[in-house]
């Protein structure tokens, strides 16, 4: 009896747990289905089913315009951002910016320009690549001047050494006359000891702050009469002073590193007979924008042979050399001197081309520098 009673009250159990089981199997495909298959209210273009009321009419019109008009600030924002017309104003506005800002804001300040790491060569003098073709290009290049200088003709002779080789242009039409006037006249001269200083001499007496560099000199700095020495040269690098083979050198340092120890921002005259290192001093001073604080560079060029660590066969280094020379043109440096020693041997790269010979000074002016 008592088998019989419980075998009953499982089977009753059984069938209530089965029941139970498909009632919530019911109710959660209901759920499901009916979340799914419901009427996408947000939809555009909804149309009122008949049995609505007005208040569900009303609700689905407001979320049918909210979602109107959100899809359409995206839109918006999308349109600007792919396609804003070329050079535009707002486009402009947005160059330099970082990250958005408000358009009643002011631009950021631009970021400096990067750094150079080589010189643009120039196109080759002919198809044919011939050393003749480019000796002729850069040797016209180098005696023909860009700009005239009044202080240079007849009775207004300017500031000139012994030789007759370094001049500087005192013409009214550029700063270095009235930067004498006003004693804020500054010269950087480079060389040895026993190169011609009639120039700085003679710009010393004028007023000018002159600063000789000679690494002959036995002292670090010493003044003499009305000009200071210094033991040190320029180069176109800096010593590193980890590496002992170079500690030799510590005497010699770039241009910009000269200025920065030195605590001068500018230059009036910078005069250079840096015995074939010009070459690549000069590169440096293009790459680095020292230029820039320069207002006339007074330098010898040799030309003997290809410089400094400067390579390649003897087109490529003419082109090179030509090269440079444009890229102060570019700087707005203009050639208003040119001389040549006669008693230089007549060599060009070894060889007799075009009877050129082996040293010119050059004497450039900034057209644009304002000290």
């Amino acid at each position: 009896m008592d088998m019989g009673r419980e075998r009953l009250t499982r089977g009753m159990l059984l069938r209530f747990g089965i029941l139970l089981t498909v009632v919530c199997v019911c109710v959660h495909v209901y759920l499901e289905t009916g979340w799914r298959g419901a009427p996408a209210p947000l939809a555009s273009g909804h149309v009122t089913q008949p049995g609505q009321n007005w208040g569900q009419q009303s609700r689905t019109k407001q979320v049918s315009a909210e979602a109107e008009e959100q899809d359409r600030g995206i839109k918006r924002r999308i349109s600007y951002v792919r396609t804003p017309k070329k050079d535009s104003p707002s486009r402009k506005r947005d160059e330099g910016r970082e990250g958005p800002s408000p358009p009643c804001c002011p631009p950021l300040r631009p970021h400096k320009k990067t750094p150079r790491w080589h010189i643009d060569l120039e196109p080759w003098a002919s198809e044919s690549h011939s050393l003749e073709e480019e000796a002729k290009r850069f040797l016209n290049y180098i005696t023909t001047p860009q700009v005239s200088c009044a202080s240079l003709d007849g009775e207004k002779a300017a500031q000139q050494g012994t030789k007759g080789a370094w001049t500087v242009c005192l013409d009214p039409n550029y700063s270095l006359a009235h930067r004498i006037q006003s004693k804020h006249c500054r010269v950087y001269s480079f060389g040895l000891g026993a190169d011609d200083r009639s120039l700085e001499h003679s710009l010393a007496r004028a007023g000018c702050e002159v600063h000789c560099f000679d690494p002959s000199l036995k002292q670090p700095h010493l003044q003499q009469s009305e000009m200071w020495l210094h033991r040190l040269s320029v180069d176109w690098r800096d010593p590193n002073p980890a590496i002992v083979a170079q500690r030799q050198y510590a005497n010699t340092k770039k241009l910009a590193t000269i200025l920065n120890d030195f605590g001068h921002r500018q230059v009036d005259v910078l005069k250079a007979d840096m015995e074939s290192a010009e070459w690549k001093i000069l590169e440096n001073l293009i790459l680095e924008r020292v230029l820039n604080s320069v207002g006339q560079l007074l330098l010898e060029l040799h030309l003997h042979w290809a410089g400094f660590e400067v390579g390649g066969d003897d087109p490529s280094v003419v082109r090179y050399w030509f090269s440079l020379l444009k890229e102060l043109e570019h700087a707005n440096f203009r050639l208003f001197h040119v001389h040549s020693d006669p008693d230089k041997p007549h060599l060009f790269l070894h060889k007799n081309v075009l009877n050129a010979s082996s040293a010119y000074t050059l004497s450039w002016v900034n057209t644009e520098w304002k000290p």
